[in-house]
């Protein structure tokens, strides 16, 4: 799955900036990295949000245990990997039908937060359970939201094209060739928030949590500074 937002959306965070500086590479263009995408990963799914967005998703070689899903509703649109262990009980709490699969729940428990309850995106994430990271980007509001599993079981990374969009991928090799050193795995049990302060992390309450006293994680090159308890040692 691919989602790519433009400087018009994202600012893109100076910890990626940083570890493109230090040793530059080649990069190519956003365009390039969806064409890129499309072409490698056939057939596949391809939906243009104005100038703001791309998001780029397909079933190609995809696990039964991480299945890739995407949907949109009321202009936010969702990309979701992997498997929600607790869908069954976050049906019931937000209401929704017994068919609704993890990237409709997602939108719903997003939209509850937007609109209904003054609680922070952790509230929201914290209850999901399982083996997950998602790209979801709300139109009318032109926000990012961005999370991953606090197991990190479900691999994602981010970066930074030629011309200064922020990528999402579940695939390194295709940001490889796109956005050059500028460019790291997602932090497990994190989110990324454009319209919330940036990367923030988040606890679930399935896990103990040991919280570390520094306040930076060194992630493949960059350093990435965490609000809150910083990096999350989780143990079962």
């Amino acid at each position: 799955m691919l989602g790519v937002f433009s400087g018009e959306v994202v600012e893109v965070p100076a910890e990626l900036v940083a570890a493109g500086s230090r040793t530059p590479s080649p990069k190519t263009r956003a365009s390039e990295l969806i064409n890129r995408f499309l072409g490698s990963f056939a057939p596949a799914v391809s939906i243009q949000i104005g100038d703001l967005g791309h998001l780029a998703y397909s079933h190609a070689n995809q696990s039964p245990f991480a299945p890739r899903l995407f949907a949109a509703k009321d202009e936010i649109y969702c990309l979701f990997k992997g498997v929600l262990t607790n869908l069954g009980s976050l049906r019931q709490q937000y209401g929704l039908s017994k068919s609704a699969d993890e990237v409709v729940l997602v939108i719903e428990a997003y939209k509850a937060l937007r609109d209904r309850a003054p609680y922070p995106p952790s509230f929201m994430l914290a209850h999901l359970t399982g083996n997950f990271a998602f790209v979801l980007f709300d139109k009318s509001t032109s926000s990012i939201l961005v999370a991953s599993d606090p197991d990190g079981r479900v691999p994602l990374f981010w970066g930074i094209t030629a011309d200064g969009c922020l990528a999402f991928a579940d695939d390194l090799d295709l940001l490889k060739g796109s956005c050059g050193k500028s460019l790291a795995p997602f932090p497990e049990g994190c989110y990324y928030s454009n319209a919330l302060g940036g990367l923030k992390s988040y606890e679930n309450p399935k896990h103990k949590v040991t919280a570390v006293l520094e306040d930076e994680e060194e992630v493949c090159g960059a350093t990435f500074k965490v609000e809150g308890s910083a990096v999350l040692a989780a143990t079962h």
